[in-house]
């Protein structure tokens, strides 16, 4: 029988706590480790077993049920590698004496290529978001809301930010005078991003929109400090919101709304920079990647390109 100091949910917090001290992990991090570990614990319960006495024949069967359960192979691979990280943690504490994890080994999967959207596209979504924050007599509320969402878009396109990036950035960084932004991510490491005269010229926008707005709202007078700042818990815009105003400004652009999303124009972003001659390494320190091999799904608009310039420069290559 297990006691509450060893129980599954009391171990799965003290992993967390060391990703969080350690690691520097971020809350978004934390949330899918603990919602992942939850779903273990949950069948191991239902077998009667725990973190602490579970063997690698019961993980197997735990995986097996997530295939039963038509998880794809990419989700498969997470819940494995969250597996992993903890019975390595355990033991490592001396919870546990041998490490089940150990010999597992995850389902084979060939990396996807991002979706991406092409300059023609990007510019289209640009296009109506901007007609959007110039609609006359607008109201200073509808015009702030259009004003915001432009704002994000040219910032997003301009930086490559990660999603949770952008719509926590502090007010500060709409300083009239800022050619570069510090960007706090993951493992909270900070980088240097550089702003274009677009994306500037966004954030003036918006940060009028925004004083038209606390001049008529006197409930609003507040100056925020988030430059998305929102009533909710967080303070700031969430990932979610932005992700449904863009689908929906999608839709009124005529893009196909499951086919954009935040994640989409960083990898737009990406594959732009890339297809237009930057280097590999300066994509990845502009990302945020730690490891050069994330950055690398994106070659393969680098090989197109070559290939291209093979068939079209070539001496023999219409022989």
């Amino acid at each position: 029988m297990k006691t509450d100091k060893t129980s599954d949910a009391k171990l799965t917090n003290l992993f967390l706590d060391m990703l969080a001290a350690e690691q520097g992990a971020g809350d978004n991090t934390l949330d899918a480790y603990r919602r992942d570990l939850e779903d273990l614990s949950a069948f191991l319960t239902r077998v009667g077993q725990t973190f602490v006495t579970a063997g690698t024949q019961t993980l197997r069967d735990y995986l097996g049920d997530l295939d039963v359960r038509g998880f794809k192979s990419s989700s498969v691979a997470r819940r494995l590698s969250a597996m992993r990280h903890l019975f390595r943690f355990l033991l490592s504490e001396r919870i546990r004496s041998d490490d089940p994890a150990a010999i597992l080994s995850g389902p084979k999967r060939g990396r996807s290529l991002p979706k991406v959207l092409s300059i023609a596209d990007v510019d289209r979504l640009l296009a109506c978001a901007k007609a959007a924050m110039e609609t006359p007599d607008a109201s200073p509320a509808r015009r702030l809301r259009a004003a915001r969402l432009y704002c994000l878009l040219e910032v997003l396109y301009a930086t490559g930010l990660r999603v949770s990036e952008l719509v926590s950035l502090p007010l500060s960084a709409a300083r009239r005078d800022a050619r570069m932004i510090v960007v706090r991510g993951k493992g909270n490491k900070e980088r240097l991003v550089p702003l274009n005269e677009a994306s500037r010229q966004a954030m003036a926008d918006y940060l009028a929109a925004m004083a038209d707005r606390r001049g008529a709202d006197k409930a609003v007078a507040v100056q925020p400090k988030w430059l998305f700042p929102s009533f909710g818990e967080s303070g700031h815009l969430t990932r979610q919101h932005f992700a449904r105003e863009l689908k929906e400004l999608a839709a009124a652009a005529g893009l196909a709304p499951r086919l954009v999303s935040p994640h989409v124009l960083r990898h737009a972003f990406a594959s732009h920079l890339l297809h237009n001659g930057a280097d590999l390494r300066i994509v990845q320190t502009l990302l945020g990647h730690t490891d050069i091999s994330t950055t690398q799904i994106y070659t393969h608009v680098v090989e197109e390109r070559l290939k291209s310039l093979v068939r079209d420069l070539h001496p023999l290559a219409e022989a």
